[in-house]
This record gives structure tokens, sequence and C-alpha cells, in this order.
């Protein structure tokens, strides 16, 4: 992989990470290596796998258990081979709760692939990804959109899904569509409550009063 990168390219990469103190030299490496991924792959995300891995080390001068560590953690960084729709179901509590398995499992079906595989023609594949952040709409996915390349990939949400949803949504990326992000549900309103408002529909009542003794 060395071999591969440009020296400039790598003399940036040294360059840039002069700035940082040695205990923090993993966690800026791996970006730059994200950045500097159209050397090793035009079109996909370069692969963490372990003698790469051990290579960013040698470049950064850190034992090779600080990039793993960093390339394990985080979501963006890819250990094998990934579609250019990549999908990302979540498989925290409240999305399993509601639905997220179903989710995952018309997916695969759908796709013919098991998790983490990569379809024939190479344009999706599907992981599991923890806590977006997303609750209160679960169940949802996260999309990589690869297919601009890899520094030009967009990360979105798609909420509220149901299975029959999300293979729709698959099949608007199969024809070059973009599909809404957010909600999926039409009776919300980003993370609103479905239906509108049940509380706070006037103006707020003033703060109760808080001294026992004066009330």
């Amino acid at each position: 992989m060395l071999a591969r990168l440009a020296a400039q390219r790598l003399a940036e990469i040294r360059h840039s990470i002069g700035g940082f103190p040695q205990v923090s030299r993993s966690s800026s490496t791996a970006l730059n290596y994200h950045l500097n991924s159209p050397d090793n792959n035009p079109d996909l995300p370069w692969e963490f796998t372990e003698t790469n891995m051990k290579k960013v080390a040698k470049v950064i001068e850190v034992p090779p258990i600080r990039v793993y560590e960093v390339a394990t953690f985080y979501s963006m960084f890819n250990r094998s081979k990934v579609g250019k729709y990549h999908l990302l179901v979540c498989g925290t509590t409240p999305c399993m709760i509601r639905g997220s398995r179903e989710i995952e499992g018309a997916l695969l079906k759908h796709l013919g692939v098991k998790r983490n595989e990569v379809t024939k023609d190479g344009l999706f594949s599907v992981g599991e990804m923890e806590c977006m952040g997303c609750c209160v709409n679960a169940p949802m996915i996260t999309v990589a959109d690869y297919s601009n390349g890899a520094e030009g990939y967009t990360y979105n949400y798609y909420e509220d899904l149901t299975p029959k949803r999300a293979i729709e949504i698959v099949e608007a990326f199969r024809r070059g569509e973009k599909p809404q992000r957010g909600t999926q549900n039409p009776e919300r309103q980003n993370s609103g409550p479905q239906g509108g408002n049940t509380t706070l529909l006037g103006e707020p009542k003033p703060a109760p009063c808080r001294d026992l003794d004066a009330c």
C-alpha cells in the first residue's frame, strides 16, 4: 500500500501528523488515510485490513494496536469491502424493539447477501451499527453513499422504517435516485410526535411556587 501512495501524499501525511503529540497520532492518521483512500481504491474507501493497519502504524510510528482501536471503533472505516451503498441497520434496543431485525432480514433477503457481504453488482452491502441517536424515530438505518467516490460520499439517516419501505429505498438508489432523508412516516414532522402536538398547545403556565412556606 505504501508503494501506491504518491510521494507527495505521503509527505503531506507525515507533515500533518507532525503537529500531533505522540499519544494522538493514531486518530489523526486514521483520518488521513481515509481522506487519501482514492490513492488506494478510486471508488470505495480504503480497507483497514490487518496488513494495511500495520503499514499505517509504521508510517505514524505507533503500535499497531492503536490503529486497530481507531479502525474498529469508527464506522467510517471499513475492514472489508463494502458496496457503493452501504446500508447500516441500527441494532440498539429501541430500534430492535421497533423492528430493526425484521428490516435487516428483509434487506438481506431482498439483496441475496449475508451481513457484511457485497452484492454481485457491487452496489449494496448491509451491516450493523450501534445507536445512531435517533431513538425517537426508531427503527432506522443509515446509508453511506460512495457512488461519488470516497471523498464525495454522503451519510444519511432514514427513520421510522418498515421492511417494505427499506426495500423501496434500496430500489430507489438502484435507479440512481436520492430518496427523501429523515422520517419516512408521513404523519410525523422531523422528530415531532405522530399526528401533531398533544401538549404545549397554548401559552405555558408560570413555574409553580417552590417556597412551601410562601404558598
